[in-house]
């Protein structure tokens, strides 16, 4: 009896370690495989992406989107303009230029975040200075802006396609 007892302990106890390590097996490190770059980390097998980078490893600079000619048109609280812009890398890579903004070879840095984009305050001219933001939707880029020269401002709106 005494040995029955022995045997059948051992036999609960050997069932339990097994049915542990198939709960545990049932759970595998969704992160095991993951590899997060530019400073991405990961959570349940995604990677959560650090400012300025997208992608499903955080791989993609997300200014590259807007990298491009664009043709288009301004319309403005004083005027409008039909006109091309350039956007270009910037020396930070969380960072672009425009080039020609207000149809005056002003350029402006632009900070990207997804599909859309901050321009903050900063001189573009001689004593020009432009804030705002902006987005992309597809090939179609869209910019609301102020431009100030220290006797008046002009708030535009500029819509272009690459």
């Amino acid at each position: 009896m005494k040995n029955l007892k022995s045997i059948l302990f051992a036999s609960l106890l050997s069932i339990g370690t097994f049915a542990a390590v198939l709960v545990s097996s049932c759970n595998p490190d969704a992160c095991k495989d993951v590899i997060c770059t530019n400073g991405g980390t990961c959570s349940n097998g995604t990677c959560a992406c650090p400012s300025g980078y997208e992608g499903t490893l955080c791989e993609t600079l997300s200014r590259t989107k807007f990298i491009g000619v664009y043709s288009g048109t301004e319309t403005c609280t004083a005027g409008s303009d039909t006109y091309s812009i350039t956007i270009t890398a910037n020396s930070d890579p969380l960072k672009f230029n425009i080039q020609n903004l207000y149809n005056q070879s002003f350029t402006a840095i632009a900070a990207a975040g997804g599909n859309s984009f901050t321009i903050p305050n900063q001189t573009v001219g001689a004593g020009v200075t432009a804030v705002g933001s902006g987005s992309i939707t597809g090939n179609t880029i869209t910019i609301t802006y102020t431009i100030n020269d220290g006797i008046t401002s002009n708030t535009c709106t500029y819509s272009g396609t690459k």
